[in-house]
């Protein structure tokens, strides 16, 4: 186990946590459906509570998958956070005014009123999921950054990296949010976070209405996803990405270079297409009979398709973060990791994960024993 096993691994759980928070944006999902799935109070409030007793799993799997690549990748984290901040304070302020809004809206006289909370959630649900596809389509499609690692030794200025400006502005990272490819697949993830939303919700919810009207609009929502899937991942695998020189560690660009990635690396293209098939299981299943757990195969497909997505961005000699300003900039799993003493000292602590696991299992199964429905909400204990 030498240094470069400890920066893959790193990169596989990094991955994993980021996969893992897709599959979870449900709750994100299920927010922006809040009125056009719900058409009575009680209706909404069953809505609500299904996708309320989930959100800080989202809110935690961020904050850990943020402090897990402050830990291994550092360099990326000030380079990204640092420089790109404009784009994760927004990220960072729709959570809050998720949080905000559930604990809130049903309060006696909040000056607010329900109806505006409500509002909260589905910008939320709208902007939290299409700014963290953005911010994640960087890893592919580059940002305007500069790394001087020999800054550290000027006591009067020891910034290791700068943004540069947009087209003569400086955007801070918002940029991220014009570049074309970015925002499709930020599309992309918005979709799945509805299609999901709609698969839990039919899991979730003991209402016919609300079952009916969720199998049709999963219709529109599984059309619009394929659109913008397909057409970012076409893009991925025809585009040329930066590829890192194993001997002198230069970076350039190489033509298709994700495509190369996945034929190099099998397991890995059999965990994408594994997970593609398991997405569209359980759409499919869904669609054309009567069943009800389709969340579980569609969103443990989502995992897969995500965290192989990820894993082709920083493996097999893969600049990670692309720099548009000059390619020796761009950011590698070698290049911005931790030292070898914190990333194993790490490694060891990440064995506790499992437990983990296991715990969100029990809590998770815990809370959906019962499935929402009208009575449960009448009865007003515990719920938004």
């Amino acid at each position: 186990m030498d240094y470069s096993f400890y920066q893959h691994y790193w990169w596989l759980l990094v991955s994993l946590l980021g996969a893992l928070l897709v599959f979870l944006m449900f709750v994100q999902g299920g927010q922006s459906l809040l009125f056009t799935l719900g058409k009575t109070e009680a209706q909404q409030k069953m809505l609500l509570n299904s996708t309320g007793r989930k959100w800080e799993f989202t809110f935690t799997t961020l904050v850990t998958f943020g402090g897990a690549f402050f830990a291994s990748f550092p360099l990326f984290y000030s380079t990204s956070f640092g420089g790109a901040y404009w784009v994760w304070i927004l990220i960072l302020l729709c959570f809050v005014l998720q949080a905000v809004s559930y604990e809130y809206q049903s309060k006696k006289g909040n000056l607010l009123g329900k109806r505006t909370y409500q509002v909260f959630l589905i910008i939320n649900g709208i902007l939290a999921p299409v700014l963290i596809g953005a911010a994640v389509g960087t890893f592919f499609n580059g940002a305007n950054f500069v790394v001087a690692k020999e800054n550290l030794t000027d006591l009067s200025m020891p910034v290791i990296s700068s943004w540069e400006p947009y087209h003569g502005v400086q955007l801070h990272g918002l940029e991220a949010a014009l570049n074309i490819w970015n925002v499709c697949l930020g599309l992309a993830v918005f979709f799945l976070s509805r299609i999901l939303a709609i698969l839990y919700f039919i899991n979730n919810i003991n209402d016919d209405e609300i079952e009916k009207r969720s199998r049709k609009q999963l219709w529109i929502e599984t059309v619009l996803f394929l659109v913008f899937f397909l057409t970012f991942v076409v893009r991925l695998l025809l585009q040329k990405g930066y590829a890192v020189d194993p001997t002198t560690h230069a970076v350039a660009l190489e033509p298709y270079k994700y495509l190369t990635n996945l034929i190099e690396m099998p397991v890995v293209l059999a965990v994408f297409l594994i997970g593609v098939v398991l997405v569209l299981w359980g759409i499919i299943a869904t669609l054309f009979t009567s069943w009800r757990k389709g969340i579980w195969i569609a969103g443990t497909g989502t995992v897969l398709t995500v965290l192989a997505l990820l894993l082709i961005a920083g493996w097999n000699n893969t600049a990670y973060y692309p720099s548009l300003v000059s390619p020796e900039y761009s950011l590698t799993i070698e290049n911005s990791s931790s030292s070898p003493f914190t990333l194993k000292a790490m490694s060891i602590v990440s064995l506790l994960i499992p437990f983990v696991l296991v715990y969100i299992f029990f809590a998770w199964r815990a809370l959906d024993l019962r499935k929402i429905d009208k009575a449960e909400m009448e009865q007003g204990e515990h719920t938004y």
